[in-house]
C-alpha cells in the first residue's frame, strides 16, 4: 500500500513539473540576446513594457483583493450588529437560608452552623464618669460659669 501511495506521489510531482514548464514556456519565451546595441535597447524597451503590464495587473488584483476583504469585514460587522447584544437572562430569586445553601453546595460535609450570634461573647457596657457628668449637666448656667473660669486662667 505504501508503494502504491509513493508511486501516486511521484506521478503528481511529475505532472506539476510538466505544468510548470508549460506555463513558463508560454509566459516567458527563451531569451535571445542580440549583439548590436540598437537591438539590445529595443529588447530592454520591450521588457520594460512587459514589466509595466505585469505591474498593472498585480496592482489591479491587489486593489480588487483589498476591496473584497473590506466588503467581507463590513458584512461581518453588519452580521454582528443584526444579531444584537447578548442579553443576560433574569435570575430568579431563591429564598433559602445560609445553612440550606451551604448544605446544597457542600452536601453532607456541611457541619458549620451559621447562627453567628450564638458564638459572640457577652460584653458588659461600662459607663464612664465623664459621660455621666455630661448627661447630668442640666443647668446651662453652671456650664457657662465653669467655662468663664477657664477663660480667666488663660488671660492671666
Amino acid at each position: 500500500m505504501l508503494v502504491v501511495a509513493n508511486n501516486l506521489l511521484d506521478a503528481e510531482a511529475t505532472i506539476k513539473a510538466e505544468e510548470r514548464e508549460r506555463f513558463l514556456a508560454e509566459k516567458c519565451p527563451p531569451l535571445e540576446l542580440p549583439y548590436s546595441k540598437d537591438e539590445l535597447l529595443e529588447l530592454c524597451k520591450l521588457l520594460h513594457e512587459k514589466i509595466d503590464v505585469s505591474e498593472e495587473e498585480r496592482y489591479t488584483i491587489e486593489y480588487k483583493l483589498n476591496m473584497v476583504l473590506n466588503e467581507v469585514r463590513d458584512l461581518n460587522i453588519k452580521i454582528v450588529d443584526l444579531r444584537g447584544k447578548f442579553k443576560r437572562p433574569r435570575l430568579k430569586k431563591v429564598r433559602m437560608s445560609a445553612d440550606a445553601m451551604l448544605k446544597a453546595l457542600l452536601g453532607s460535609k456541611h457541619t458549620v452552623n451559621m447562627d453567628l450570634r450564638s458564638n459572640l461573647k457577652q460584653v458588659k457596657k461600662e459607663v464612664k464618669e465623664e459621660d455621666k457628668q455630661l448627661r447630668d449637666v442640666g443647668d446651662w448656667r453652671k456650664n457657662i460659669e465653669d467655662k468663664s473660669d477657664r477663660k480667666k486662667m488663660f488671660d492671666s
